[in-house]
């Protein structure tokens, strides 16, 4: 039997969702020297990032993946946006490589259980490439509303990552940090003579939470702080002294 010491990853598999034009792609370009796979055209305004042209299928992405994991050509971090879009790309091609007209079209929800598949083999695609180059993989996702269904409280809604539930499982496992990117909102009372109005309240100032909540999933290995301000001028280092830090 051989034993050697298992340490954390140097460089993250990162999860960056949130609602639409909170700045997940802007922040997500911010990392070292990136390289993107864009699955959904057309970038914020002042943003430009190298791009593979090609990834428009399953198939494609792979070979991007396989080129990437034998010489990334100096790019530092793989960024997937969105993760969501790829998922469309991904069911597409299982479709199309089995003959079916949809995912549904196979009985009992196999076409999901063989999606899983495809998500697996994409995923420790890209966790070879991090562990063979140190790179750090970003992947930007929208967020959706859904209900909670939690034995120990009455139900409630919860903002979770845009994609079927049993990838957004397989996609959350792969990662070491699963951020949600938001305003921080609160709750304020208005106490006007005999009646009380409650309402939401937030500025344009925004945080990314690493640790997970009722009102939404967050995960992170690295002893990241409940929550991060994103200023307009934030730097990658402000992330990334978490994970570099050194072990005692």
């Amino acid at each position: 039997m051989k034993i050697s010491k298992a340490t954390s990853n140097k460089a993250p598999i990162i999860l960056i969702y949130g609602a639409e034009g909170r700045g997940k792609t802007t922040l997500a370009c911010k990392f070292p020297t990136p390289l993107a796979l864009l699955f959904e055209r057309g970038l914020p305004r002042g943003v430009s990032v190298d791009a593979v042209e090609d990834n428009g299928s399953l198939d494609s992405t792979m070979e991007t993946l396989r080129g990437f994991f034998a010489g990334p050509r100096g790019y530092q971090t793989l960024i997937i946006d969105t993760i969501d879009a790829f998922e469309a790309v991904l069911i597409e091609g299982l479709c199309k490589k089995n003959g079916w007209k949809n995912i549904e079209q196979p009985s009992y929800g196999k076409g999901w259980v063989l999606a899983d598949d495809e998500w697996r083999r994409f995923l420790h695609a890209l966790s070879a490439i991090r562990d063979r180059h140190n790179t750090t993989v970003a992947m930007t996702c929208h967020a959706t509303v859904e209900r909670i269904d939690d034995p120990r409280a009455p139900t409630y809604t919860s903002y979770q990552s845009r994609l079927h539930k049993r990838a957004r499982g397989l996609v959350m496992d792969a990662c070491d940090a699963v951020l949600f990117l938001s305003e921080d909102l609160r709750v304020v009372t208005d106490e006007s003579g005999f009646r009380e109005r409650t309402r939401a309240s937030s500025d344009t100032r925004r945080f990314l939470f690493a640790e997970g909540r009722p009102a939404f999933a967050a995960k992170n290995r690295f002893g990241m702080p409940e929550k991060i301000p994103i200023p307009l001028d934030f730097h990658f280092s402000n992330l990334s002294q978490y994970w570099h830090q050194e072990e005692p």
